[in-house]
């Protein structure tokens, strides 16, 4: 049940999947979540032994703004399942409850969505897609934030899931099979050794899905060039501004009934008829070509496009390969924004993907 506009075909060199489950494997779930970057000098490092690293910066940017209305969420083993990951950041409007609620809740409700539809739950419908449980997890946040009476201010969301999968359905026991040897890095069939704690098989797909509502903006890095994975709900384009008006809403100055940039969000509960929170989703196959993703609120893509935050970062993590940090890197994206002479707060989330766990599948 994935929503896209029309004129939002996916990069022509973006592999995609519309079918997709993955077995339970043992791990301990280690999760942040914050609307800090302050939080972030905690010494212990949630993503060690896994296939990716994550730097997260933000700034209130105090010249055009007196609060903050950015949260940004992201949890390492996510679902208790090895190696996969949760991304988001939520940018407010109207205040910070809706992103505050989102950054608090809206994981587990995409975490009991999987378990849900986890092994045979689904035996009609087959494997199922983890951009319907995306979906799901939105509709159903949107709906909870209005009956707990959150909904008085909005919030964008960016959200992106990074996960093992097989193109058909395994036992646990199998998965378990895998886990357990990928933990034997003494084996002389894998060379080098193993510093991963989850090493794929021959058939594991790496696979990213993204969804979002309003206009933080998700970009894959492959191969040294900008790929879109998100939608920018607002009222200049043309498709959601068709929508809005068959809905029963105007469009005025760009703003939806004048109000409101953004077309689709989490919240605004007030204009729900017309404001929808059902996102726009993608299915990625990562390969050995993608280097990191990029996820930040349009305080940073006000000012700077796709291009050029992906060189930007490209640059960075190119002059020192055997030290790329994520974290300085977001925060050097950060303060371009900022130096760019953005008018809104800035969140930036680098996902930094380690291709080397390619290197380790198991025949």
């Amino acid at each position: 049940m994935s929503s896209q506009s029309a004129d939002s075909s996916e990069p022509p060199s973006i592999s995609t999947s519309t079918s997709s489950n993955s077995n339970r494997v043992p791990g301990t779930a280690r999760a942040r979540n914050s609307t800090s970057s302050e939080q972030l000098l905690d010494s212990s490092d949630p993503f060690f032994g896994l296939s990716f690293k994550v730097g997260v910066a933000e700034n209130k940017n105090t010249t055009f703004r007196n609060r903050m209305e950015d949260v940004h969420t992201y949890i390492a083993n996510f679902a208790e399942r090895v190696d996969w990951g949760y991304f988001a950041i939520f940018d407010g409007h109207a205040g910070k409850g809706t992103a505050r609620w989102c950054g608090n809740n809206l994981h587990t409700l995409l975490e009991n969505e999987i378990d849900s539809h986890d092994d045979n739950a689904a035996p009609l419908s087959g494997r199922f897609d983890l951009k319907d449980n995306l979906c799901n997890a939105f509709v159903k946040a949107d709906e909870l934030i209005e009956k707990e009476g959150a909904g008085s201010s909005g919030s964008t969301a960016a959200v992106a899931v990074l996960r093992w999968e097989t193109p058909s359905a395994e036992s646990k026991s199998e998965s378990k099979s895998a886990t357990s040897t990928s933990e034997n890095s003494t084996s002389n069939t894998l060379n080098p050794p193993i510093s991963f704690d989850f090493v794929p098989a021959f058939n594991h797909r790496r696979m990213l899905y993204t969804s979002n509502v309003g206009d933080s903006r998700i970009v894959l890095c492959r191969g040294g060039k900008p790929y879109r994975l998100s939608y920018d709900h607002k009222a200049i384009d043309v498709n959601e501004v068709n929508r809005i008006r068959s809905s029963g809403g105007l469009v005025m100055k760009n703003r939806v009934n004048g109000v409101l940039a953004v077309t689709r969000s989490l919240g605004d509960s007030y204009m729900k008829d017309i404001v929808i929170g059902r996102p726009f989703t993608t299915a990625t196959e990562i390969t050995p070509e993608d280097e990191f993703l990029i996820i930040a609120c349009d305080g940073v893509w006000d000012v700077i496009s796709d291009q050029k935050a992906c060189r930007f970062v490209q640059n960075l993590f190119d002059s020192d390969r055997d030290n790329a940090d994520p974290q300085a890197a977001a925060k050097k994206l950060c303060q371009l924004a900022i130096d760019n002479s953005t008018t809104d707060n800035v969140t930036v989330m680098i996902v930094k993907f380690d291709k080397n766990v390619f290197n380790h599948r198991l025949q």
